[in-house]
């Protein structure tokens, strides 16, 4: 009975963090869902908008490993050290590994104000090829 319950825990566990992980909108970023397709982001990263944003925040060196074409590097450890750099009236759009570290960005910038916010989910879903530095 014991493992079951830890079964349970676990698995209840793996979907409140991968339920939160993916298509996040932030109050004011309600356009930015229409990025969720990997093929819709594709588009937007050959036909870029200056008024949006692409924010890989997991460290520099998975980001110079490969990245979704035009992101910026935004680490989530120094995120917070760069607000200065990041206006509250862009839009940005977060990814990391699985989504979460760009959840928790997200959570953390809403707090400081910043309302135009989408979470794209891990860079894994992106089937195109990456960029790398």
């Amino acid at each position: 009975m014991k493992r079951f319950t830890g079964i349970l825990v676990f698995v209840a566990l793996i979907l409140v963090v991968f339920s939160c992980s993916t298509g996040y909108t932030s109050a004011d970023g309600t356009d930015l869902d229409k990025y969720l397709s990997p093929e819709s982001l594709q588009v937007l990263t050959q036909n870029p908008d200056s008024t949006i944003w692409i924010i890989d925040v997991r460290p520099e060196n998975a980001y110079n490993n490969g990245h979704i074409p035009t992101a910026k590097s935004y680490p989530s450890g120094d995120i917070m050290d760069r607000l200065n750099e990041l206006p509250k009236t862009q839009n940005l759009i977060f990814y990391c590994e699985t989504g979460g570290r760009a959840q928790m960005v997200i959570n953390n910038l809403e707090d400081k104000g910043y309302t135009r916010m989408f979470n794209w989910g891990g860079y894994t879903r992106w089937p195109y090829d990456l960029v790398t530095e």
